[in-house]
């Protein structure tokens, strides 16, 4: 009797991981399945964040926009990433990326599901006002960029650091 109920166990495990692995091959599509990225953005340099956005893309690429819940967190220095290049004299900042180059690849990535959230000690730290920074609102912004890393990582987010 004891054979006969492990047999019956042995083929119920093996009748629920294929249909597991059948769901999995399903959402995958690609191998990668359903991914959470958080990429950290927090230093100046035009070509370092396109190179940082590059990667988002290639991510995006690989995995599938409809895979992916992909943000990029900006605090420091990094916010220079979404600040307009004419605002900086009236902050704390030493550069503006946010040119047309710039905005075209950020409207490309959020119209893919990629969203920026912006660390509200900085915006108050440096002087920059939201309506400085290139298609963001109150909504984007998070109280602290190194918590939301943090939160995130606790939410199951895998870190990237371009």
């Amino acid at each position: 009797m004891r054979r006969l109920t492990n047999t019956l166990f042995q083929l119920s495990l093996a009748g629920a991981l294929a249909l597991g692995a059948g769901a999995a091959a399903t959402a995958e599509d690609n191998g990668y399945g359903k991914q959470k990225v958080v990429y950290h953005i927090n230093s100046y340099g035009a070509e370092e964040q396109k190179a940082a956005l590059r990667n988002v893309q290639n991510h995006i690429n690989a995995v599938g926009a409809k895979n992916l819940d992909l943000r990029v967190v900006l605090h420091g220095d990094g916010l220079s990433l979404l600040l307009e290049p004419d605002a900086v004299a009236d902050t704390k900042m030493k550069e503006g990326n946010a040119d047309e180059q710039m905005e075209a690849r950020i409207a490309g990535l959020k119209e893919q599901g990629v969203k920026f959230e912006i660390c509200a000690n900085t915006l108050k730290g440096r002087n920059v006002a939201l309506d400085d920074l290139y298609d963001a609102d109150q909504a984007d912004v998070v109280p602290s960029g190194v918590a939301e890393l943090a939160k995130l990582g606790g939410q199951g987010f895998s870190y990237i650091k371009p």
